[in-house]
């Protein structure tokens, strides 16, 4: 009887000698060429279906910190999924598997300072300290509009429309002041200097009316001299060479604060002048003496 594997590979010979094995490679290149292709174009399509969802999430919602970072982070492993595990998944697998020592090396030092970014990104992205839109001032002096963030960094647009580009961790740690946290419509203060001589209340009526008339701003004029809380212009010191006059302006926050401050500053200062309140500033009277 003869031995079953033998028979086996008999027939295989068999086959193969009547298959044109040149045809068979060129199948088998054109196939495998199909298959690429279809696999790079299920990625791409991946990544374009990504980019429509999170576009209409951000239309209906509005930009936020929290949509970009999750778009980052998805992004970030498509590509891990689709590309750098299948070139090199077996070997990294069995790297990660074989020796921790090596792991905790490279999340020691090489990649230390990224999975810091990262995490400060998420903590960034769930508590929102600020926002897309967010007007804030970081410890370091960095004043400006928070634009984006992604796995390493928040973009900061500045007040000369260059852009400061903030580690995660870093953003996450410093003190930050936010001028849009928690309230809409944003506030600005004001300070205005008036002279010794001058009418105080005339002076915090021109203030306070040159406020409420101003478009920019949203204080209603509801001044009730027998409600003190009504008032929106205050008395607040005396200084060496002024009384010093202060108002909160509140105003949507689609302004930004410098076009407040300049429309502000501005209208009262003209307002003022033309009330005949006199706005004091520094002399300095010098007196030149002969010598006989």
């Amino acid at each position: 009887m003869s031995d079953p594997y033998i028979i086996l590979l008999d027939a295989v010979k068999d086959v193969l000698g009547n298959v044109d094995l040149n045809k068979v490679i060129l199948i088998g290149i054109i196939a495998g060429a199909i298959l690429l292709i279809l696999y790079i174009g299920f990625f791409f399509l991946l990544l374009k279906i990504k980019k429509i969802v999170f576009a209409t999430l951000e239309k209906k919602k509005g930009k936020s910190l929290t949509l970009q970072f999750i778009e980052k982070t998805l992004t970030f492993a498509l590509i891990v999924i689709f590309v750098v595990l299948p070139l090199g998944g077996k070997q990294i697998a069995r790297s990660l598997l074989g020796s921790t020592a090596v792991v905790a090396a490279v999340v020691g030092f090489a990649a230390q300072e990224a999975v810091k970014n990262m995490f400060a990104g998420l903590q960034i992205s769930i508590y929102k300290p600020f926002d897309v839109g967010s007007r804030v001032e970081f410890a370091d002096g960095t004043t400006g509009v928070i634009e984006s963030l992604n796995l390493r960094h928040v973009v900061v647009s500045l007040l000369d429309t260059t852009k400061a580009i903030i580690p995660n961790s870093s953003a996450n740690s410093m003190k930050v002041i936010s001028y849009s946290y928690g309230e809409v419509p944003r506030s600005a203060t004001f300070k205005f200097p008036v002279s010794y001589d001058c009418d105080i209340d005339k002076a915090k009526e021109i203030i306070r009316k040159t406020i409420c008339d101003c478009p920019l701003t949203i204080n209603e004029d509801k001044y009730d001299e027998k409600v003190p809380n009504s008032r929106c212009v205050y008395f607040l010191s005396l200084e060496d060479s002024a009384l010093i006059m202060g108002a909160t302006v509140r105003f949507p926050s689609y302004v930004r604060s410098e076009v407040i401050k300049d429309e502000i500053n501005t209208s009262v200062f003209k307002a003022l002048k033309d009330g005949g309140i006199e706005i004091p500033y520094n002399k300095i009277d010098v007196n030149i003496q002969e010598k006989k």
